[in-house]
């Protein structure tokens, strides 16, 4: 009786590109289990608590809705009902400008700037969870490798290149 070699199936892939990019969608799940866990515990996504801290950075001033979606690390296709549910929540306020009804200034509450404290270590613990099994030179490698496959797909305006 043979045993399975120890790195199970051989995967089979058309491309390297092919490969690269099914083991980041694969990656992405696996890491993104682990943050779905911690925003669950606090009725959050990732992408509300990604607003949550963008109108920190911007504390005490506000942000327009659309400054808000431009700036997610992943697309919203629906930003204001992701804005219901936080502002339901009394985690963040919203004032339409009186010279102009269509703009909408987004601002952090008190109990958003506090749940964003509460959750500091917790998310720390988190992308320790994550990633910590990897050193800091590796760390940075896979990040410049990341921006580097990314960066001819990113927005000239964006805050991520």
């Amino acid at each position: 009786m043979s045993n399975p070699p120890a790195t199970g199936t051989p995967r089979h892939f058309d491309s390297p590109e092919q490969e690269v990019y099914l083991n980041l969608w694969r990656t992405y799940d696996q890491l993104r289990a682990i943050e779905d866990e911690l925003f669950a515990a606090h009725d959050l996504t990732a992408q509300q608590y990604n607003v949550l801290r963008l109108l920190r950075s911007s504390h005490p001033g506000r942000m327009q809705t659309l400054a808000i979606a431009a700036k997610l690390i992943s697309r919203a296709p629906d930003i204001t009902r992701m804005l219901d549910k936080l502002e339901q929540r009394s985690l963040i306020m919203r004032e339409r400008l009186s010279n102009n009804r269509r703009v909408v200034q987004v601002g952090i509450t008190d109990m958003g700037l506090a749940l964003l404290d509460e959750l500091q270590i917790a998310v720390r613990a988190c992308h320790e969870r994550q990633l910590s099994h990897m050193d800091a030179d590796q760390l940075r490698k896979l990040a410049d490798l990341l921006r580097l496959a990314r960066l001819p797909h990113e927005s000239p305006e964006s805050s991520w290149r």
